[in-house]
């Protein structure tokens, strides 16, 4: 439904955006990650038709962005970084301004507006100004005029960002839910969002692609994928862990007593270091398996190809 070829955009002698090519079908929820100034949110603004391509192209449904913004945008729900809205208008109000915008003949406005409020549960504070919303509610108002139309496709630039943790959870179960028959792209540099929402990520740095596959093979790429990680009882002799067959790396820190073990890739280390701990008796207090960790992928992964960013 998506599909990017070799989009670049330049702002004077900056490029900002460098040779994107991509592709997203229905049914995927796409975290499009990035640090700050990866253009994250240059890409959808060029998805959406709000910026002009340099170079490249964007077709969506098979219609070009350049021949046919208008009819794109039809398909498209956008919730822009920090969901502006009027904040002296009601809730009821301001989704209404939405629908003529979005075009929704007048006969369908009201019922269009119920709808939408009873999806993202809005219809207690419809008669509230959204000024005297709590930001969660208000996010859920910035999603609820991205979905007002029943675009097939919906963009969402860092949809969680400067909410509690509640919050966060309200609004994620809210787009998990969405997701069940649409596109959902969310622009974001928070990690956490992708193993709770997303079936595919993206990573941009420096506007180039760095990474395009699952989250579990984002994992993969972890140096801690499955490292041992045990806690020792004082001190041991652990000279002959480092020689184990599977065994990459060792760290200890003997201050705390912490040991971690980083495997090989694609190697699981449990079964010879359970055997190693075992024959030699090693004082273990605790001994578990990490899955990897998405902030040292990430920091891998954006790391600039001339330092670090």
């Amino acid at each position: 439904m998506i599909c990017v070829n070799n989009l670049t955009k330049v702002f004077g002698d900056s490029t900002v955006v460098d040779d994107l090519s991509f592709e997203v079908n229905a049914g995927e929820v796409v975290g499009f990650l990035g640090p700050n100034g990866a253009g994250k949110s240059t890409t959808m603004k060029m998805l959406m038709g709000f910026l002009s391509i340099t170079s490249g192209s964007v077709q969506i449904n098979g219609k070009d962005i350049l021949d046919a913004p208008l009819s794109i945008r039809k398909d498209i729900g956008y919730l822009p970084e920090g969901a502006p809205a009027y904040t002296e208008m009601t809730v009821y109000q301001f989704l209404t301004f939405i629908a003529q915008a979005r075009g929704i003949p007048s006969k369908q406005r009201k019922q269009a507006i119920l709808d939408v409020a009873e999806k993202v549960a809005l219809k207690n504070v419809l008669n509230k100004t959204i000024d005297t919303l709590s930001k969660g509610f208000k996010r859920r108002v910035g999603i609820a005029q991205a979905m007002i139309h029943d675009p097939k496709i919906l963009i969402l630039d860092e949809p969680t960002d400067g909410l509690d943790p509640n919050q966060k959870h309200q609004v994620r179960k809210l787009i998990k839910d969405l997701a069940e028959d649409k596109i959902v792209i969310i622009s974001t540099h928070i990690l956490e969002e992708v193993s709770a929402l997303c079936n595919r990520v993206m990573i941009i740095a420096e506007g180039e692609m760095r990474f395009d596959g699952t989250p579990q093979e984002l994992l993969l790429k972890s140096k801690h994928h499955n490292a041992v990680s045990m806690q020792m009882r004082g001190l041991a002799d652990i000279s002959g862990l480092l020689e184990l067959e599977g065994v990459a790396d060792l760290h200890y820190d003997r201050q705390n007593s912490q040991i971690t073990l980083f495997a090989d890739a694609g190697t699981s280390i449990v079964e010879p270091v359970s055997a190693f701990i075992y024959e030699n008796q090693l004082p273990v207090e605790s001994f578990y398996q990490v899955k990897g960790s998405f902030d040292d992928v990430f920091r891998e992964v954006t790391q600039s190809r001339e330092g670090t960013i």
